[in-house]
């Protein structure tokens, strides 16, 4: 993000690139796999113009280490979206500072002690998000102690059930 400080709009992509798991193919152009992203897409769902896109895909490929970064990255399917359809359960727990070390283990052991089965696990980056979130994918509803002792961990600042 700091190659992109005096840009808001090509922050704006890159974010968008890295949340959604698009790559830079070596033309410039943005994928998603084998299929080809329209700019004019990209660019509308971020609100910048489609030269905006085109100037980041550019830079990303003169920069080596952009160019390794989006040259290489992935999406990764969610289950959170499917959690209803599935009849599982998302837990979302927002931190006081997501970059403390040993959040997902404490949240994620905190689970295993009280047997819960967790099905997918998802946590958001402090450098793309403002308020970054832990969300987890369980097999079943959480009791009521589990919630508990949840936000009873000191770093939690709140816990959501969907």
């Amino acid at each position: 993000m700091r190659k992109f400080e005096g840009s808001p709009g090509q922050q704006a992509v890159i974010r968008l690139l890295l949340e959604r798991g698009f790559s830079v193919n070596d033309e410039g152009r943005v994928v998603s796999g084998g299929i080809e992203i329209a700019d004019t897409q990209l660019a509308q769902e971020v609100g910048v113009d489609r030269r905006v896109v085109d100037s980041t895909t550019d830079a990303i490929l003169a920069d080596e280490e952009l160019r390794r970064i989006f040259q290489n990255i992935s999406q990764i399917p969610s289950l959170m979206d499917l959690a209803p359809v599935l009849d599982l359960t998302v837990v979302t727990v927002a931190v006081h500072d997501a970059d403390d070390p040993g959040l997902v283990a404490a949240v994620t052991s905190l689970l295993a002690d009280h047997d819960v089965s967790i099905r997918q696990t998802i946590s958001e980056d402090p450098e793309f998000t403002d308020e970054p979130r832990l969300y987890l994918v369980v097999d079943t509803d959480l009791p009521g102690d589990v919630v508990t002792a949840l936000m009873d961990l000191p770093f939690v600042r709140s816990v959501e059930l969907s």
